[in-house]
């Protein structure tokens, strides 16, 4: 739609409208309108819509700010939860480091318990080596005993006199 202002024809502040159809090739029509008619039409019809635009206006704002809240509240949570689950982890990784202590614990007693074992096996082994060594001794003492009563009871010869 186009306004074009004609100052020759008809009385002051009247405009005339020419409407342009674009679907159909019809002759063009023109409307003469008071501009105050405009005007007043312009505020009523503002007058009317305005509040109601600006009151949405202020909602679709407040809405944006209250969106705004509970986005930086949301991230919040989302990174206590976060931190709730690396305190988890860390948990489980405590607990996990307190039963290998108690493993490695397990396998120093066991490791001292088997060397006072292999000591004592250690001890026992000796005392019966040396027990054999001084029965082997006492064997063999018995036998040069037994030979040397032997060999002396063994006839000797009579010397001739």
């Amino acid at each position: 739609m186009e306004v074009e202002e004609m100052e020759d024809e008809g009385p002051p502040h009247i405009e005339e409208l020419q409407l342009d159809c674009l679907e159909s090739p019809a002759p063009v029509e023109n409307v003469f309108v008071d501009k105050k008619a405009v005007d007043k039409l312009t505020e009523g019809l503002l007058s009317h819509y305005l509040p109601d635009l600006q009151n949405s206006k202020r909602a679709l704002q407040e809405l944006t700010q209250n969106q705004v809240i509970l986005l930086d509240t949301l991230d919040q949570e989302v990174t206590k939860f976060r931190d709730c689950n690396a305190l988890l982890d860390l948990n489980s990784l405590f607990t996990e480091a307190k039963v290998y202590h108690n493993k490695l614990v397990n396998i120093r007693k066991e490791m001292i318990m088997l060397h006072e074992k292999t000591t004592k096996l250690k001890k026992r082994a000796l005392k019966l080596q040396q027990q054999k060594q001084n029965e082997a001794l006492e064997k063999e003492q018995q036998r040069e005993k037994e030979l040397e009563r032997e060999r002396r009871l063994v006839a000797k010869p009579a010397k001739r006199s």
